[in-house]
């Protein structure tokens, strides 16, 4: 009912007279998850109004749109989102906008479907936590340029520079994220987290990767699969599982419970960042930072 209501409000919001976007020149854009929104700010720099609507620690599978969202959308020039349904709760809304001659961008769009991990949680019937692989980053920030530099042709040498500089990053962080995983002998890369968000990591770099929630957050752990996955845990020797920034801790903790009711023990490795990155300011609060936190955490408890 509440969608409902908020897409009434983008009809109306539409057809108003009343505009709030920033009027300095420059294009105003909007962007859901944190990943997303860090990447645009690469890119687009100060030669961009951005909004990124969801914060820190946000759960996008199970966000919801306020009021104040639609009018930050309809005032967007451009609007980049993930898509293959992680924002399962926005997608009407942006279903709607595009009957609105406003196109939002499915960055998610520019892979090729028979690449990705197949999933039957989600209405595309693919995992969309597709940001862990970070080849497919790159298509992202490729799109991003491209769609920027033709709203705004002025500054699109800017954007093609910005392009360069971050795809140059994104190089580095493979080589160094690679480097370190090779550190963790093979029998050791199994990754037990809250939610299934791992498994394009766990395919790039040969980790078996268990998900307590499954894929989408939106469906809670029962007790036989904290059962079935403590009993995993002891006959793998799995010897950390992990928390993760945007889940419940008491999952994990359920888990680490059950484990100790059998007579054996596993430790909380770490808290990692999965579906949002961490707090702005901090390394955790850049997709490059936040991926290589990740990275440092799980193969320093797993040693």
């Amino acid at each position: 009912m509440k969608n409902k209501i908020l897409i009434i409000c983008l009809f109306l919001a539409c057809f108003s007279c009343k505009k709030e976007k920033q009027d300095n020149g420059k294009l105003n854009v909007v962007t859901t998850t944190t990943m997303i929104t860090d990447l645009v700010k690469n890119i687009g720099g100060d030669q961009i109004n951005i909004q990124g609507l969801m914060g820190s620690g946000v759960d996008p599978h199970l966000y919801k749109a306020s009021e104040g969202d639609v009018s930050k959308l309809v005032n967007a020039d451009i609007i980049f989102y993930n898509g293959l349904h992680l924002e399962g709760k926005l997608v009407e809304v942006f279903e709607k906008m595009g009957s609105l001659t406003k196109t939002p961008i499915a960055l998610a769009d520019e892979l090729d479907k028979s690449t990705l991990i197949g999933s039957d949680y989600f209405a595309s019937n693919y995992d969309p936590h597709v940001w862990f692989n970070i080849d497919y980053f790159k298509q992202f920030t490729k799109k991003v340029s491209q769609v920027l530099s033709e709203k705004d042709p002025e500054n699109s040498i800017y954007f093609i520079e910005n392009e360069k500089l971050y795809l140059a990053k994104l190089d580095s962080l493979q080589n160094t994220i690679k480097n370190t995983i090779e550190t963790l002998p093979q029998e050791k890369r199994i990754l037990v987290t809250a939610h299934d968000a791992f498994n394009y990591f766990g395919k790039n770099y040969d980790f078996e990767v268990v998900g307590l929630q499954g894929l989408s957050t939106a469906t809670e752990a029962g007790v036989q699969d904290v059962q079935k996955l403590a009993a995993f845990i002891i006959d793998k020797k799995v010897k950390a599982i992990f928390v993760e920034s945007s889940v419940p801790k008491r999952t994990i903790e359920a888990l680490q419970a059950a484990v100790k009711s059998k007579g054996h023990d596993v430790s909380i490795g770490g808290t990692l960042y999965s579906d949002a990155l961490g707090n702005a300011g901090t390394i955790e609060g850049t997709f490059i930072g936040m991926f290589e936190y990740n990275v440092n955490t799980i193969v320093n408890a797993l040693k």
